[in-house]
């Protein structure tokens, strides 16, 4: 008989190096928008993920309140959705090691994202930068999680999950992990550098001037913007006019996620316009969409004992789900619990 599954989102971010534009248009914004729509929401700041490499106690602490302060500024409400750090539910790393032994040396050979995060370096980086995809699938699979809202870089780490799920319900003769599935859509869901429309947004690039922190007030988010690295040619008549023009597409894309809006959309309403036109246009946007997330933020920091409070909650709902599907997966193992 095949298992009915509860339909749940799980997701996460990894608290290192503060919010960004891409962490809000291509995550939480979505999740934002997930809310009510007939998902129980799972949401977590994986602080276990962070410690992959070095991280300052005091400082991963902070990182991990604000990227909670981030998601409740943006709508993430913690009574609806479930909102917790990873470190506070055990039950993640006690998966992770039942799916450690699951999960073949050949398929975490295989993950591109640990290729280059660890580059020429490999023999040096931790074993736990090595083995996070089988945490990650724990992560997931703990929930029970029948979807997972991801980027398109990502969209290997759902696969894997899906790989352990399937030969852990093979190898138990069981229908016990659901296979999750990815959910990739909407423009922005790929931010990139506002220097250099090649790479993508991150938190650790050379110049502040190349990203849109979180944290950014109205008068720095207009002047990144205002700033930002474009080509001499105006928009084109048509969405197929941005080939092979990265800066002037990854404008379109942000000013298309944050207005809801298709890249069609945005071209039709901006048709042959100049960038001094369009630049302050998506300038006067992104003010309006995050000045005022901008503004929660710094109210929530300034009151950590709120957010401790808000993560400690959502820990306890979050392993009122967790315990039970741990301990159904010792009892399938054949673990001996006294």
């Amino acid at each position: 008989m095949t298992q009915t599954f509860t339909p749940r989102v799980f997701s996460g971010i990894k608290p290192s190096g503060g919010l960004q534009l891409g962490n809000y248009l291509g995550a939480i914004k979505r999740w934002v928008d997930m809310q009510g729509k007939g998902f129980e929401n799972i949401y977590c700041v994986v602080d276990l993920h962070a410690i992959t490499v070095w991280q300052d106690p005091r400082e991963l602490k902070d990182a991990t309140r604000e990227v909670a302060a981030g998601m409740l500024a943006s709508g993430i409400d913690p009574t609806t959705s479930i909102l917790f750090n990873q470190s506070q539910v055990p039950e993640h790393a006690e998966l992770a090691w039942i799916f450690n032994c699951v999960a073949r040396v050949g398929w975490m050979n295989r993950m591109t994202q640990f290729k280059d995060k660890a580059g020429s370096n490999a023999e040096a980086v931790s074993l736990g930068l090595y083995a996070y995809p089988a945490l990650m699938a724990a992560d997931i699979l703990l929930y029970h999680a029948t979807h997972v809202p991801v980027g398109e870089d990502q969209k290997q780490h759902v696969e894997l999950t899906r790989d352990i799920a399937t030969k852990f319900n093979h190898d138990f003769k069981t229908d016990f992990f659901p296979l999750t599935e990815p959910v990739i859509e909407g423009p922005g869901m790929r931010v990139m550098n506002l220097r250099d429309g090649s790479r993508k947004m991150s938190k650790s690039g050379d110049s502040d001037m190349e990203r849109i922190n979180m944290t950014d007030d109205a008068d720095t988010i207009s002047k990144k913007f205002k700033k930002a690295k474009t080509d001499p040619a105006p928009l084109p008549e048509t969405v197929a006019g941005l080939k092979d023009r990265p800066e002037a597409r990854n404008l379109v894309d942000i000013y298309a996620s944050l207005s809801d809006m298709t890249p069609e959309q945005v071209i039709a309403q901006y048709p042959g316009a100049g960038w001094g036109t369009f630049k302050p246009a998506l300038a006067d946007l992104a003010v309006e969409k995050l000045a005022p997330i901008s503004t929660e933020m710094k109210r929530l920091m300034a009151d950590k004992g709120e957010i401790d409070l808000i993560l400690a909650k959502g820990a306890e709902r979050a392993r009122a789900i967790a315990a039970p599907i741990l301990r159904q997966t010792y009892d399938i193992v054949g673990l001996l619990r006294s």
